[in-house]
């Protein structure tokens, strides 16, 4: 008994200097990276992680990139991609290895995506794991809000919590600036808003350069932390062009297919109500042409509250012709919303279709000519039905 309890003893007290030895690592690593922008916000973290990034390297300042997104890869500074491996299930602790990678590839800045969802992990990230130098929030919508909510303003508040210390913050968020300037102030803190006019002077010159669709939004803060670091509009912008998208980025593609005319906008990663209703309204407007509209949500079991949300909330959107529900736990979404009002004969249930079963299914729904888009959630079907699409697209005419 006593040597079970001496053998106890001693691996109680390895573990005990191995996390010290660890952690001192990781603050020497982090002291080697002079800049460390962490990313935050409910839509558009992987973008604009990768556009400043990009924007940085462009400019000189040789910069390392971790996104989360649709799937977890780092980006080095000369543009090589790799994904994060996970023995296990995702973890924020991963975040040690991506700053110890960023030394590694001699990068002098590091803009790492949140991973964290639980409020008091997203304060650790920032806290223990990232010590940012500038901090950059997206903005604050209705998402998550079963680990965040149950409202709006406790998402901002959560996000408010990778304020980082005596460094820079930037948003784009208006609605709950003042939650994060309060959390700026409380920090020592400068916060940077930027603003409608800094988006608008985002122009579609600027965003042709893009082969995706990118948000103004996103390529105008992006640019005011590039700038703010020292580096030139032009150059930041032209290294954003350059820069590969993330897989879940919003795309859209043409398919003709046996003389139907459709365009599928995947819009899958926008996974809260109100920013892919702003992206159905737009892509409405976009194209006049198409007579049918259908909505192909990817619903999963795990997320029943998004699945939920968005059953109720689709039914005050103009109105699909066709939704057509995949993934997991669709009855979630359909009773949504049929009690919210909508027309139970427009539901489409392809949950246990393949991807290719259910491209076929939105074609024949299609009639002469559609606008299709993918929302809810890019997991499970999503990111497939999107490259089966993509795949099956006709380019505009000088592209190859």
């Amino acid at each position: 008994m006593a040597k079970t309890v001496h053998i106890l003893v001693a691996l109680v007290f390895g573990l005990v200097v191995v996390g010290i030895f660890e952690l001192a690592w990781h603050r020497r690593n982090l002291r080697r990276l002079a800049i460390r922008i962490h990313v935050n916000g409910t839509r558009g973290k992987s973008s604009v992680t990768r556009l400043i990034a990009a924007g940085l390297n462009a400019g000189g300042v040789p910069a390392c990139a971790k996104t989360t997104g649709t799937s977890a890869r780092l980006v080095l500074p000369d543009g090589r991609e790799l994904p994060v491996y996970r023995a296990t299930p995702p973890s924020i602790l991963e975040q040690l290895r991506v700053v110890a990678a960023a030394v590694a590839s001699s990068a002098r800045a590091l803009v790492i995506e949140c991973m964290a969802l639980q409020p008091e992990l997203q304060w650790f990230s920032e806290a223990k794991l990232v010590q940012s130098t500038h901090g950059v929030i997206t903005n604050a919508r209705p998402d998550h809000l079963d680990v965040m909510g149950p409202e709006v303003r406790d998402v901002a508040l959560a996000l408010a919590a990778t304020t980082p210390r005596g460094g820079r913050l930037y948003t784009a968020e208006r609605a709950h600036l003042e939650i994060l300037a309060t959390a700026a102030r409380d920090r020592d803190t400068t916060i940077i808003a930027v603003d409608e006019a800094a988006v608008a002077a985002v122009g579609a010159a600027d965003l042709a350069g893009f082969s995706y669709l990118e948000h103004a939004e996103n390529v105008a803060l992006a640019l005011r932390v590039c700038a703010d670091l020292g580096i030139d509009r032009s150059v930041a912008l032209h290294g954003m062009w350059r820069a590969a998208p993330d897989p879940g980025a919003l795309t859209e593609h043409l398919v003709e297919f046996f003389g139907r005319h459709v365009v599928f906008v995947n819009a899958f990663a926008g996974n809260d109500p109100t920013s892919t209703r702003r992206l159905w309204e737009e892509a409405r407007v976009k194209h006049p042409e198409a007579r049918r509209h259908i909505a192909i949500v990817n619903c999963r079991a795990d997320r029943p509250a998004r699945s939920a949300q968005f059953g109720a909330a689709l039914v005050s959107w103009p109105a699909a012709d066709h939704v057509i529900l995949i993934g997991t736990g669709t009855y979630l979404f359909a009773r949504a919303a049929t009690k919210a009002g909508l027309d139970a004969s427009r539901l489409v249930f392809a949950e246990d279709q393949s991807v290719e079963e259910i491209f076929e299914t939105t074609v024949s729904l299609a009639g002469q000519s559609a606008l299709v888009m993918g929302m809810g959630n890019i997991a499970g079907p999503g990111l497939a039905l999107s490259q089966c699409f993509r795949n099956r697209c006709r380019l505009p005419e000088g592209r190859s």
